[in-house]
């Protein structure tokens, strides 16, 4: 993929991801959503898991699930579903993808940089900081302007 192409895709998912920045902060209720939501409905547990089909106890055990963070993805699903609500699914990343990247290259290209100036230093040639400093800039540019899989 030419790196034109990974650098938009990554510009078109963070402005994708931004609309679910300040969801992330939000807080799980500690009860879990399905549970508030019922109740916010006025149903009690029996006339919820009535409309769902399944027997009390289970959907004490999912609303419980819930609030421990172990209920799985297609029982949420179903269980928001039975509450006329969408499962919204999301990884927001904490900082900003592009940064994430360029902080990745960078690392890289300070490590192969370190690497050489080391070996120049054996040798009594070893450049200058400033030196090292602009060719960890050059390099980091190289590797974003290359195949970032590599």
């Amino acid at each position: 993929m030419s790196p034109e192409l990974n650098q938009l895709r990554l510009e078109q998912l963070q402005a994708k991801l931004s609309a679910y920045a300040d969801l992330a902060k939000r807080q799980v209720p500690p009860r879990g959503w399905l549970k508030l939501i019922r109740e916010a409905l006025g149903r009690t547990q029996r006339q919820q898991a009535q409309r769902l089909g399944i027997s009390g106890p289970t959907l004490h055990k999912s609303e419980q699930s819930e609030a421990d963070e172990r209920i799985t993805l297609g029982q949420l699903r179903k269980l928001a579903d039975g509450l006329d609500c969408e499962l919204v699914y999301a990884l927001v990343p904490r900082r900003p993808l592009t940064e994430v990247v360029q902080e990745q290259a960078r690392a890289i290209a300070r490590e192969e940089v370190a690497g050489v100036a080391h070996t120049m230093g054996l040798e009594d040639q070893r450049p200058g900081a400033e030196i090292v400093g602009r060719q960890v800039e050059r390099r980091t540019e190289e590797l974003l302007c290359g195949r970032w899989s590599d």
